[in-house]
């Protein structure tokens, strides 16, 4: 009886020994399970068992004794229904379905993405997730098979490539600015987190939650913005030059191999150097240009260009030197070169347009009769 005894099992229980222990599979090393055996479950457990590898019975957490009233699957499947009581052989397999936490997850390399302020950029994102176990049956059914043992590791790889793709994706959808994304990590966890049950869902998982620790853009673009920060905190650059001026001339007049007096005058000359040539930076573009308007040879004889040769021609001239047209129209009176469409001569003050002998009426040069009263002119 003892060595019949010693071949079966009369309590079912595993102790987990580690915590990152997706599936255990009990090692009955050989021995049958007895009728009426304690099963214990512990919390965070669900005990399976197979047979035959058939899915018999699920228990969940708690103490089952098994009887045939409490193993109906596997009571069918042996034919116990009848009364047949003898031991029996089967794989057992728990499930932890606490959550696993902390595990991490990050872009292997940079995504491509398109910016609206900084064009094509490149991308890399970190952080952290949680999962758990939502269908016993589809892990060991899809994913963890008949090993005697399956760890977060196993399948983490493939979670990870998951998480990164989706997350990608996310982020590009979004259109949100790389510089507002610090402020969207929340929502954008949120959002990807949602999208990938689909993807969890098959091998009996779901995903407890995303925390986005980090996006980082390249370290060149990085640097820019660094640049463009300090100039910001600057602020007014004649300001700033003189203040570091102020404390150069201090410098130099504390260091006692600084010349002493002579060691500061140099340093107030050349401070007087520097902010003027920081002060007049902006204003001498403009003061040459006005410098340039300004500027007259003397004796040089003001030019216009002509309407027919486009070359240059002596104001006031009549006629064009080169080409012969006639630069502008001449005074009706005195006859001296007046520009066109003048109404009085600058020279004598003649009135250029002629007027209708008979009602006075303003007419056109040349005018046959008058438009208004018909005379001829």
């Amino acid at each position: 009886m003892n060595i019949i005894r010693g071949q079966l099992i009369d309590i079912i229980e595993w102790k987990e020994e580690d915590r990152d222990t997706l599936v255990h599979r009990y090692d009955s090393k050989g021995k049958r399970i007895m009728m009426g055996a304690q099963l214990t479950v512990r919390p965070s457990q669900v005990a399976v068992f197979v047979n035959e590898g058939q899915i018999a019975d699920v228990y969940g957490p708690g103490r089952h004794e098994l009887t045939t009233q409490n193993m109906p699957v596997l009571s069918a499947l042996q034919g116990w229904k009848y009364g047949f009581t003898s031991p029996f052989l089967c794989d057992i397999f728990f499930v932890t379905t606490r959550q696993f936490v902390d595990i991490k997850w990050g872009t292997s390399n940079p995504v491509m993405m398109r910016d609206a302020d900084f064009g094509m950029i490149r991308l890399r994102a970190f952080g952290v997730f949680a999962f758990r176990v939502e269908d016993a049956v589809k892990v060991i059914e899809e994913v963890a098979g008949a090993g005697a043992r399956f760890t977060v590791e196993d399948i983490a790889g493939q979670l990870r490539r998951n998480i990164v793709s989706v997350l990608s994706d996310s982020i590009a959808e979004s259109k949100i600015p790389a510089l507002d994304l610090a402020a969207n990590y929340v929502e954008l966890g949120r959002l990807a987190c949602a999208r990938m049950e689909s993807d969890f869902a098959p091998h009996g998982l779901t995903l407890a939650s995303l925390t986005i620790e980090n996006i980082s853009l390249p370290p060149e673009v990085e640097q820019a913005m660094d640049k463009r920060t300090s100039m910001g905190v600057l602020g007014d650059m004649q300001q700033f030059t003189q203040f570091q001026t102020a404390q150069a001339i201090g410098d130099f007049a504390n260091n006692p191999g600084g010349g002493g007096l002579a060691g500061m005058g140099a340093a107030m000359g050349v401070g007087q150097v520097m902010a003027s040539a920081m002060s007049g930076i902006g204003q001498q573009p403009q003061q040459a240009q006005q410098a340039q308007q300004a500027q007259q040879p003397a004796g040089e004889t003001q030019t216009v260009a002509c309407s027919g040769c486009a070359k240059p021609v002596p104001t006031g001239a009549a006629f064009c030197p080169h080409c012969g047209k006639q630069s502008g129209a001449l005074c009706v009176k005195c006859g001296e070169a007046i520009a066109e469409g003048s109404v009085f001569c600058p020279k004598c003050g003649a009135k250029q347009q002629p007027a209708c002998g008979g009602c006075g009426e303003d007419i056109a040069p040349g005018t046959a009769f008058c438009p208004k009263c018909g005379q001829k002119q």
